[in-house]
């Protein structure tokens, strides 16, 4: 059995294999599937200073390998998280990671005071591209990624703080140097990338939101070429996801240069997806004789060089 443990930002993980935000809930339903506690960590639901509906529906669309979303950040609030599901989740043994997703500059820091010290990572959602005012600004140009990373960082200055990348940008490697400026300690990537979705019989959008945030098996190439530059460009942790759907999945966001990676969609389609990843891990490395799987990150050689 090879040693899946990884470390990122003095955070030990027992595995590489952490749950998107936004597709895990609070895990409390995945748990009645199977142990949480064995999966590397939970991303939370997004969660905002005040409790949010979302988007009215229909808010999920199916496409050719991906599906489209705007559910548009629904959460019960910080604090109802933290009264309600924080010590239940760290009960678990997973890590805990907080995304977190605000409105103004002021929202950033206010949500990162309230989780400083009480997770064991904050993750910051700066370009959710399906709610409005909401984050997509802010991940955009890497000018206001430096400026609200920096503001958020001084909300949490005892968490490691990750910040979620955008893929809807000129240049992702910029991006991540932005955010590395301004006080990341770990970049994720990729968020989804905005779509549409038309019902040519009614000739209107599927999603009454009208876009939505695209994900699932059909980004993977798309994520693996941006982690790969976003690796090159920071010496900060790299956390990769888009597409992920197996192991092998898995191991090509390694070599690209992730240290850790998340399934999100996946978990949609299977919910056993990340118990099945994470064993494809152990038999990958077993039969490549891999004794740590922190062996695999950046080792893509490219070709030509």
């Amino acid at each position: 059995m090879a040693n899946l443990a990884v470390h990122i930002c003095g955070v030990e993980l027992k595995n590489p294999v952490i749950a998107a935000s936004g597709t895990f809930g609070f895990g409390r339903e995945f748990n009645e599937l199977y142990d949480i506690g064995a999966i590397g960590g939970v991303s939370t639901k997004g969660l905002t200073l005040e409790p949010r509906l979302g988007n009215p529906v229909p808010r999920i669309a199916e496409s050719r390998g991906v599906i489209l979303n705007a559910v548009g950040l629904q959460n019960p609030g910080v604090e109802y998280f933290i009264q309600n599901d924080l010590e239940w989740l760290k009960a678990t043994g997973t890590r805990v990671i907080a995304n977190v997703a605000g409105k103004t500059l002021d929202d950033y820091q206010s949500i990162c005071q309230r989780l400083d010290g009480k997770v064991d990572m904050i993750e910051l959602n700066i370009s959710c591209p399906n709610v409005k005012s909401g984050g997509m600004a802010f991940g955009i140009k890497p000018e206001t990624v430096e400026e609200v990373t920096r503001v958020a960082k001084s909300g949490a200055k005892n968490t490691p703080l990750i910040v979620k990348l955008s893929p809807n940008v000129e240049s992702i490697a910029t991006n991540a140097k932005a955010a590395e400026n301004g006080g990341a300690d770990c970049v994720s990537l990729i968020n989804t990338l905005t779509g549409m979705a038309i019902d040519i019989e009614r000739r209107r959008p599927i999603i009454a939101n009208n876009t939505g945030g695209v994900s699932g098996a059909g980004v993977k190439p798309i994520a693996v070429r941006m982690v790969y530059e976003a690796a090159q460009a920071v010496k900060i942790p790299v956390i990769g996801m888009g597409g992920i759907t197996c192991a092998e999945d898995a191991i090509e966001f390694l070599m690209a240069g992730a240290v850790a990676v998340q399934v999100g969609t996946a978990n949609f389609t299977d919910p056993y997806a990340m118990p099945k990843i994470i064993k494809g891990l152990n038999e990958w490395c077993d039969r490549h004789s891999i004794q740590n799987v922190t062996e695999l990150t950046g080792t893509l050689q490219l070709n030509g060089k």
